[in-house]
């Protein structure tokens, strides 16, 4: 079965992706028809695509994202998709292949995959050169069933020293240094990421965010006007009804006064009064972070499933 790439997919190949990626009826999560979409044409990097065609639709799709510019440190990332019919045939390694070789013209040295902890994503990455480098717990919150009165009483007594913060957007040039400087405090993410934030780099974020037309909200908590810490939240235009969580952090020096707590208290109390059409938040926990995933089970998140970062160098791929 030849692997071939989409350079610009029309709307029926779209449709031919999203029928593979909601093929498996042990997902944990199916993407909607609008999402697949927004994914493929309004992608938050450059990025390319492979499917293997197969009696009028794909019998396997491949995505590799490309952030930054060609040869940047950070690396790809790859999302390889099999209809559970077509599996254990070699299609995968197939189109691993063909996402390896992208990822060699455009200079990249390593690349990772996010998959749900136990299908058989995972015993395939592990037998193609990919390390698990980080354990997430994805969680989430519905609107709906916050008790009355409970993020008002998150906000009732703010951490002594300090103030925030919220802009919708692109950072504010003021705190763009601080900002990436404090997302430079999620130290568990740093090393696998490849890259330390700069000023730049926070800026960029925020523009590909708008690029695709979706909204990031940003909250963050200063002392003596610097950041100490910050929540972001996007709100895509594709489904607003269902927010997600991005970055969260505290600079090291500012942990252990609850601001991770605060800050997305303040965060929830803003989108509920700015934007009432959302229902659902989704976040996602690190398993070796419990701080977090208390504070977030704190706010009502609740875990839905596990999935795993895995990580590979490009040397290591067929």
């Amino acid at each position: 079965m030849d692997v071939t790439e989409l350079v610009d997919p029309t709307d029926a190949q779209i449709r031919q992706w999203h029928d593979v990626l909601t093929a498996d009826p042990s997902a944990a999560e199916v993407p909607s028809v609008e999402h697949t979409f927004a994914l493929l044409l309004g992608a938050n990097a450059r990025q390319r695509l492979w499917a293997a065609p197969d009696a009028g639709g794909f019998a396997g799709v491949a995505a590799l994202r490309l952030p930054g510019e060609p040869g940047a440190d950070r690396p790809g990332e790859i999302d390889v998709q099999v209809r559970p019919a077509h599996r254990r045939r070699g299609l995968a390694r197939r189109l691993l292949t063909a996402a390896a070789r992208g990822l060699r013209e455009d200079g990249r040295s390593s690349v990772i995959a996010q998959v749900s902890a136990g299908t058989a994503a995972v015993p395939f990455l592990e037998s193609h050169g990919f390390t698990c480098v980080l354990t997430v717990r994805e969680l989430r919150l519905r609107l709906a069933d916050l008790p009355p009165g409970h993020v008002a009483s998150l906000l009732a007594a703010p951490p002594a020293g300090y103030t925030l913060a919220r802009w919708r957007g692109v950072v504010p040039d003021e705190h763009a240094g601080a900002l990436a400087r404090a997302k430079d405090a999620m130290a568990d993410l740093v090393e696998y990421e490849g890259s330390p934030w700069d000023a730049h780099r926070v800026r960029e974020m925020g523009e590909l965010v708008a690029k695709r037309g979706d909204d990031l909200y940003t909250v963050a908590a200063l002392r003596d006007g610097v950041i100490a810490g910050f929540t972001e939240m996007v709100v895509p235009s594709a489904d607003p009804a269902h927010a997600a969580q991005y970055d969260t952090a505290v600079v090291p020096s500012h942990r252990g006064r609850r601001l991770g707590l605060w800050m997305k208290a303040a965060m929830l109390d803003w989108l509920t009064a700015e934007r009432p059409e959302i229902e659902e938040i989704e976040t996602d926990n690190s398993g070796d972070d419990p701080h977090m995933l208390a504070v977030n089970h704190t706010l009502g998140f609740h875990t839905e499933h596990e999935t795993r970062e895995y990580q590979a160098t490009v040397t290591d791929l067929p």
